[in-house]
This record gives C-alpha cells, structure tokens and sequence, in this order.
C-alpha cells in the first residue's frame, strides 16, 4: 500500500511541475500578460495540492527506504534533498513573487529574471524527479521479480 502511495504522490507531483513548467513557457511565449497572471496565479493556488504530494513523496519514500544501501536507493536520497531545497528555496517563493508581480502588472527585468530562474529550477527538478521515478520503476520491476 505504501509502494502505491508513494507511486502516485510522486507522479502527481512531478506532473504538477511539468504542467507549471509547460504552461509558463507556453503563456510567456504565444499569450498574453494576462494570460500569464492567470498562470502565475493558478500555479500558487495548485500548491494546494502540490506540497502534500511532495511530502507524501519524500515521507513515504523515506519510510520504505531505511537505511538500506543499495545502490539505486541511495542515488534516489542523494537527489531528495536537493529537490526539497530546490522546491522551497527557490520554486515557491520565486512562484510567489511572479504571482504578485503579475497581478500587478509589473512585467520588468526582475520579472523576466526571476522566471527564468524558476524556469531552470523547475527544469532541474524535473529531471532529478525523473531520475527518480525511472528509478523507483525500475527497483519495483525488481522487487515483483523476486
């Protein structure tokens, strides 16, 4: 049951990325400012339900995972951190921050910087969560062969 929690959780937030990701790029590059707000602002409201799967994600993932050595399994909790701090340190304030620029129609330098940080954070998350979830697939196809 906690193989199947930790499954979806950690599809549903690498998803949530993937969709935050696609969509500011496809806003910032064939819509509007407005269109853009919407997306800035739709993306800190899916925090909502972002965050708790992030959580379920690295609380059950920790919990299935011990202190067991094998390899792939450290090469997953090598990246969670990194992940964790990415998220926090710079994806939901930079989210935020855009959010609050937008609506207020401030659309300037800081704006176009601080996107494109969260745009390469984002990237990079979304690599490493894949590399967990080929992973996680892979240490799965393992165990029911057993």
């Amino acid at each position: 049951m906690k193989r199947n929690i930790h499954a979806v959780a950690g599809v549903f937030a690498f998803l949530f990325i993937a969709t935050f990701w696609s969509s500011t790029v496809v806003a910032e590059l064939f819509l509007d400012h407005s269109a853009v707000t919407s997306v800035k602002v739709a993306i800190t409201y899916a925090f909502i339900a972002f965050v708790p799967c992030m959580a379920i994600t690295g609380a059950t993932g920790f919990a299935m995972g011990g202190k067991s050595t094998f390899p792939i399994l450290v090469a997953k909790r090598r990246r969670m951190p990194i992940i964790g701090a990415n998220g926090l340190l710079v994806l939901i304030p930079a989210a935020i921050f855009l959010s609050i620029k937008a609506q207020a129609g401030e659309f300037d330098s800081m704006f176009y910087t601080v996107q494109v940080l969260e745009l390469l954070a984002g990237a990079t998350n979304l690599t490493l969560m894949g590399l967990n979830i080929r992973d996680g697939r892979q240490m799965s196809r393992r165990h029911h062969k057993t």
